[in-house]
């Protein structure tokens, strides 16, 4: 399971490496997977430049650093929320790109209601903001994280190769 987004991570890796950026990344409810799959690849640290699980209002704001104005109307597990999470966690650390993902694994529902299986992923970057919803259907954890995850790498590759 793990070589699947390993493999995806190194892609990702290679295109950040020949045009010479790096990336950060706000992982939610994968829990530290893209950060991983991401780091797996051997000279990760000339384009992974760090990030942080969003697991809580406190990690949040330690890691994001957002204002109450900026959070205004926000809900998680919205594509507006993960944009504004990209853009922090990018703006944070320096970075060329962010990636965020906000999601509800499960089982049972988010505490802010959401279904089980549902994640907002985006990416920010020089002139970008992409951002997707990925819907499961289903409520195994483990299944979610990786789906997630693997979605949020797809993203971010399938941005760097058409930007």
């Amino acid at each position: 399971m793990f070589a699947e987004l390993a493999h995806l991570g190194a892609d990702v890796g290679a295109l950040l490496k020949e045009r010479g950026q790096t990336v950060a990344v706000a992982d939610g409810a994968t829990g530290g997977l893209v950060s991983a799959a991401l780091v797996a690849m051997p000279g990760a640290t000339s384009f992974y430049v760090g990030g942080g699980v969003i697991y809580s209002f406190k990690g949040r704001d330690a890691l994001l650093g957002l204002s109450r104005s900026e959070l205004a109307g926000m809900r998680s597990v919205t594509e507006a929320y993960a944009v504004l999470q990209a853009r922090a966690i990018r703006d944070r650390l320096g970075s060329d790109w962010g990636l965020a993902e906000s999601g509800s694994t499960g089982p049972g529902k988010h505490p802010f209601g959401v279904e089980s299986g549902r994640s907002a992923i985006a990416v920010v970057g020089p002139g970008v903001e992409r951002s997707a919803t990925i819907a499961t259907g289903h409520d195994d954890r483990i299944a979610n994280m990786h789906a997630f995850a693997l979605a949020a790498l797809a993203l971010l590759r399938d941005v760097l190769a058409s930007a």
